[in-house]
This record gives structure tokens, sequence and C-alpha cells, in this order.
């Protein structure tokens, strides 16, 4: 499984995969936390949690398993986690981003692309 993943990240578009995974399994898992905290009560509260803490252990094995810089591809994570929040927020809660969110994720895509593509 770890060489798998390591030949994966080797190639960019393999790396984009596992990182748009990684950000799906953030996104998705702490909407989990938000359904078992703010949308349930009583004992309704365990299953998304259960389900979140899976979700987001997940997500940290998809990050830490491969041997990859993920520092160099922080960039891109952080664009993709925020398009992958953006989007569990209008399909799970019914919530469309509005205009301050439209500029911030507009500074943050840009910014993702500085840091991605900026050769020293």
């Amino acid at each position: 499984m770890i060489n798998l993943l390591n030949r994966l990240v080797a190639q960019p578009l393999g790396a984009f995969a596992a990182l748009l995974l990684a950000a799906y399994l953030e996104a998705h898992g702490d909407s989990f936390f938000q359904v078992g905290i703010h949308r349930s009560s009583g004992l309704g509260r365990l299953m998304p949690i259960l389900c979140g803490t899976v979700v987001l252990a997940l997500y940290g094995t998809v990050v830490n398993l491969p041997r990859w810089d993920f520092g160099k591809l922080l960039g891109v994570y952080v664009v993709l986690f925020f398009l992958m929040a953006q989007l569990q927020n209008k399909l799970r809660f019914g919530q469309s981003p509005t205009p301050p969110i439209y500029l911030g994720g507009a500074l943050i895509v840009s910014g993702g692309l500085v840091i991605a593509f900026w050769k020293n």
C-alpha cells in the first residue's frame, strides 16, 4: 500500500488526485462533526461523531502515509480544501457561498497558485 501511494504521488497527476482525496476526506469528516455537534442531540450525536472520526483518520492516513514534501504542496491543498468545504456546505447543509466567501475564496485560490507555481 505504501509503495503504491509513493508511486502515485511521484507523478503530478497522482499527487493532485491524492490531495483531492485528502481534501474531500477532511471536509467530509468535518461535516460529520458539524452534524453531530450542532444538528443532533442525545445519542443521535454518537454516529456522526464516530463517522467523522473514521473519515478524519482516513484523511490523516492519505496525507501522511506517502513520502512526499507536503509543505510544497500545501498551496494546492488549501485551495482544494476550500473548494471541497464549500461543496460540502452546499450539498449537505444547503448553504451557498456569500459574496465575502467568493472574494476570500478568490484570494485563497490566487495564493495557492502563487505557492504552487512560484519558482525561486
